[in-house]
């Protein structure tokens, strides 16, 4: 799957990568204002990577075509899970990550980060990869094939500090199904940093606040 891609530096050497994954119908473009309001500067030169999902027919939009990680089929999102298209979506993100490498970024100075579907994508993914991240980063979004999680992580992300945070008046991605995400890494191990703001599906200024000092923590910890 090849993914068009918007990249920011904010040096010519970047030393930690942030990938950036949309959500349903948006795009790259999406979270570049994000990515521009974010208090990183001590960090050193920092490459953002967004791409944008590929163009597919979403079921509950009425088979309206869109850009989208995968189909989404119920409003009950744990409902008739679209695994292939979530595992196709896998790999896509699985390869940005190995080009951030290849081009000089230590895992460990990798983050993954994204909203709602892209929280979807960035949850299933970092859990899975072999290699130890930076950080995870899932905003507004869910754990997809919840059911799979167990058997399916990686150990090398076991200890990958992780930032979730959430609108408490969500009406897309509802509280419980985000608190669902989290009771389930909690009881996995896994010790998610958990944010709630009063807010629906968007973004808000303290949890950019709040994001730019868990990332200058994670990341300034191995510059």
């Amino acid at each position: 799957m090849e993914l068009e891609l918007i990249e920011m530096q904010t040096e010519a050497e970047p030393r930690a990568s942030l990938i950036v994954l949309h959500g349903l119908g948006a795009d790259g473009h999406d979270f570049v204002p994000v990515c521009q309001a974010l208090d990183l500067a001590a960090l050193g030169g920092l490459r953002c990577v967004l791409p944008s999902a590929p163009v597919m027919p979403v079921t509950i939009n009425g088979g309206h075509a869109m850009r989208a990680w995968f189909d989404i089929r119920h409003t009950n999102l744990g409902r008739e899970e679209d695994e292939a298209g979530l595992r196709a979506s896998q790999q896509a993100v699985e390869a940005l990550i190995a080009r951030e490498i290849e081009r000089g970024i230590p895992a460990e100075r990798i983050v993954l980060m994204g909203f709602s579907q892209g929280c979807a994508m960035t949850l299933m993914t970092g859990l899975r990869l072999p290699q130890r991240l930076g950080a995870l980063v899932g905003l507004s979004g869910y754990l997809p094939l919840l059911a799979l999680t167990e058997a399916e992580r990686h150990a090398a992300n076991q200890h990958t500090p992780i930032f979730l945070a959430h609108g408490s008046h969500d009406q897309v991605v509802v509280p419980a199904r985000a608190e669902a995400a989290r009771a389930e890494l909690q009881r996995l191990g896994y010790t998610p940093q958990w944010q709630s703001y009063p807010m629906g599906h968007e973004v808000c200024e303290q949890e950019i606040d709040d994001l730019s000092a868990f990332l200058q923590q994670v990341l300034g910890a191995n510059i």
